[in-house]
């Protein structure tokens, strides 16, 4: 008689979440008070960005990830908003432009210095109005650069090249009130929403169409949110006539049913669902809780399973994120969440306990990097892309950032000035956003050059052939050595 095994085989099964130490907090932060379900908090590999309590206007803190500790009240922020901010989003292709979205109606873009700010930063480098109404969801394009959505409580979902300070789109008739929320998919051909009519829409924003729309995806009458999985599929968190908090997952082609359906408690904060595509784990929090819960979403029945739950004792304001590409790859760091609390942020570690101190290819697959795969303008065309993918193994080092520049294509029909970043960093080329133009005589003065660093390339890619099968070799070694361990050799 066989006996069928009963748990479900995962590797995420015993992930477990750790808070840091006091010391690597970040403390005394003002977190804003604003009513409104965002997340208030935005991190990258470089920098973690809080929306944060201001008087006359709006603002937030842009914090260097080492400046943990005590956070001095005077340190500077930036407060170029008249109202107060509602949401910041850092640019997925280059870690020290970050947009924000404010009660003023204005869209703002700005340039963080490399070392971060030692003044306020009060000049953006472009402003984009084209709103009437407050504006309180930001969203970068994944795989285009300098493509921006913003949508606002006058229900309109503009889109922007931030490069040319231009509204690309302007997506005004689809939504007949207020949006809670828009999520990309995996290469910006699409995006879906939820709204305030309890339906999820899926458009294309380059036609202006509406893909496919599903009534009543959660009948409560709180806010829910919609998010695009990897595979196409959405997920959806809401609430259900009796107020009960729901999960949701549905296919795009057949909206009429979800696909699974589960109910969590009977807690009133709006549920805010953070979505890794390389593991396939979805992290739902809840503001107002003190708890993050985690869920593996596959193929087979019933497609959302419970992995654990992260319980602490203080209750969430806000959460931010941390890319994949800043997670410390050596310590088997599968996510790292930035919880805000009344007065301050801490970071909260995800790990999958192992045994070995080698790189774990089945947890880290090649994940999206900071290069843009499209221009704007190809995008604009009618062109799709997937993320460009890097490797976690080798330590990445990212290409010089780019100081963001607006070429706008009117000059005399704006009635404001140029914007024009600050003096550029120190021994960073100041190129615009878009293409940069080559001159004759800067390709004569780079010739020299072109051998060495033909020379360097070519050593590069051989050391970089050598770590591989090295890494192969040692592979194969603890295979043989595992085997010989439980006996099978």
């Amino acid at each position: 008689m066989s006996f069928r095994k009963v748990v479900r085989q995962s590797k995420f099964r015993h992930v477990f979440g750790q808070p840091v130490k006091n010391d690597q907090c970040y403390e005394d932060i003002r977190v804003s008070r604003v009513t409104w379900d965002s997340t208030f908090c935005a991190v990258n590999p470089k920098f973690l960005a809080v929306i944060v309590e201001a008087s006359g206007g709006g603002a937030f803190l842009v914090l260097p990830l080492s400046k943990t500790g005590r956070i001095d009240k005077a340190y500077p922020t930036v407060c170029g908003h008249t109202g107060p901010v509602l949401d910041i989003d850092w640019c997925p292709h280059n870690d020290e432009v970050i947009a924000s979205g404010s009660e003023d109606c204005s869209v703002m873009v700005w340039q963080i210095p490399e070392n971060g700010l030692t003044s306020p930063l009060t000049e953006p480098v472009v402003v984009l109005e084209g709103h009437t109404k407050r504006v309180g969801i930001i969203t970068w394009h994944p795989t285009a650069r300098n493509v921006l959505l913003s949508a606002g409580c006058d229900n309109v979902v503009l889109i922007w090249n931030v490069g040319t300070a231009e509204e690309l789109y302007r997506l005004d008739t689809l939504h007949p009130d207020l949006i809670y929320n828009i999520s990309w998919n995996r290469n910006g051909s699409l995006f879906c929403s939820a709204c305030k009519d309890k339906s999820v829409r899926i458009i294309d924003p380059r036609r202006g169409t509406l893909v496919a729309e599903r009534e009543k995806a959660h009948e409560g009458a709180r806010p829910m949110r919609a998010i695009f999985l990897a595979d196409g599929k959405v997920f959806t968190t809401g609430f259900s006539r009796m107020s009960e908090r729901q999960l949701a997952l549905w296919d795009p082609g057949n909206l009429e049913e979800p696909m699974a359906l589960q109910e969590l408690d009977s807690s009133n904060g709006a549920l805010l669902p953070f979505y890794d595509p390389d593991t396939s784990v979805v992290y739902v929090c809840g503001k107002g809780d003190s708890s993050i819960r985690y869920f593996e979403v596959t193929d087979e029945p019933p497609y959302i399973h419970f992995l654990n739950t992260f319980t602490s004792k203080e209750p969430q304001r806000g959460m931010g994120s941390m890319p994949k590409r800043g997670l410390e790859v050596s310590k088997c760091e599968i996510a790292r969440f930035y919880k805000l609390h009344e007065r301050k942020c801490e970071p909260i570690i995800m790990t999958v306990p192992r045994k070995s101190d080698l790189f774990q290819d089945d947890l880290y697959p090649d994940t999206a990097g900071p290069e843009a795969a499209l221009e704007a303008e190809e995008w604009v065309s009618g062109q799709d892309a997937e993320p460009i993918l890097i490797s976690l193994r080798e330590a990445y080092v990212p290409s010089k950032q780019r100081d963001l520049k607006v070429s706008r294509r009117n000059v005399l029909s704006d009635s404001r000035p140029t914007a024009a970043p600050g003096p550029t960093r120190l021994g960073a080329p100041a190129m615009p956003a878009t293409v940069a133009d080559t001159t004759p005589s800067s390709s004569i003065a780079g010739a020299g050059e072109a051998g060495k660093l033909e020379e360097v390339v070519q050593e590069l890619q051989a050391l970089r052939a050598l770590v591989k099968v090295q890494g192969e070799r040692i592979s194969r070694l603890e295979l043989q050595l595992g085997r010989l361990e439980n006996g099978d050799a």
